[in-house]
């Protein structure tokens, strides 16, 4: 595989804070390569998910941190305490920006996975999956719960900061109630975020860029509307540009 070709700015997160965090949904690294090419790194970060990161390993995660992205790991790990803390350290080796979990392994899960991270020397963010944004409250009740979607959200990230953890992913159709709850200072980041002329796909619960912000995201994980678009810088900077106008 070859180094993506970056642009001339250089992401230095001291003083960058890009908002947009790009999803690569590829099969691949060939694929998902040619779309790194066209973006800058000092516009947004980069998830990589179980796909892309089954198919091609720890060292493609490497090599976008090499690249000067910050990166994303969204492996969603849920298992007992002492293996998810065993891999969220071997994540946190690879130099990302953020990691990952499932609130729903529990607090002691979650506690084990923030104490490992924290001794590593370069700490990543490390968050938690409260519901799935494919969830609906119907998706939810199948799976024998019964509370309002927006309760089991709440109860889910308040166990994710007396954890110790950064923040959460949530919907941004819940971000108001969470940054009201849970302070100023927990992390926030939303997918199914589409711009308004965009596609749902297959996200039931989605809000626009600007909205998001408005509900108190921190981060947008956004993918079609930019891997897909016919110029995705453009699509990007655009993005980008409605990000950091004055809320």
């Amino acid at each position: 595989m070859t180094t993506p070709k970056l642009t001339s700015n250089i992401c230095d997160p001291k003083i960058n804070d890009p908002k947009i965090i790009v999803a690569l949904d590829y099969a691949d690294a060939t694929s998902a390569l040619k779309l790194v090419r066209q973006l800058d790194p000092t516009l947004c970060r980069l998830k990589v998910g179980k796909e892309l990161f089954t198919a091609e390993g720890p060292k493609f995660v490497e090599q976008l941190v090499q690249a000067n992205f910050g990166v994303f790991l969204d492996l969603k790990f849920h298992d007992i305490p002492n293996t998810v803390a065993k891999a969220c350290t071997a994540a946190s080796h690879l130099g990302i920006w953020m990691l990952n979990v499932h609130a729903s392994g529990g607090l002691e899960m979650m506690q084990a996975a923030n104490e490992a991270v924290n001794k590593t020397a370069h700490k990543p963010l490390l968050i938690a999956v409260t519901v799935l944004t494919s969830m609906n409250q119907a998706g939810l009740n199948q799976v024998g719960i019964s509370a309002d979607l927006a309760s089991h959200v709440l109860k889910l990230a308040t166990l994710t900061q007396q954890a110790g953890l950064d923040g959460v992913v949530c919907s941004a159709l819940e971000a108001s109630m969470l940054r009201a709850q849970l302070g100023h200072d927990f992390c926030l980041v939303t997918p199914g975020i589409r711009p308004s002329n965009a596609s749902q796909d297959d996200q039931s619960r989605i809000v626009t860029p600007r909205d998001a912000l408005k509900n108190g995201s921190n981060y947008l994980v956004i993918g079609r509307p930019i891997t897909q678009a016919i110029d995705p810088l453009k699509m990007l900077a655009a993005i980008h540009a409605e990000c950091i106008q004055p809320i």
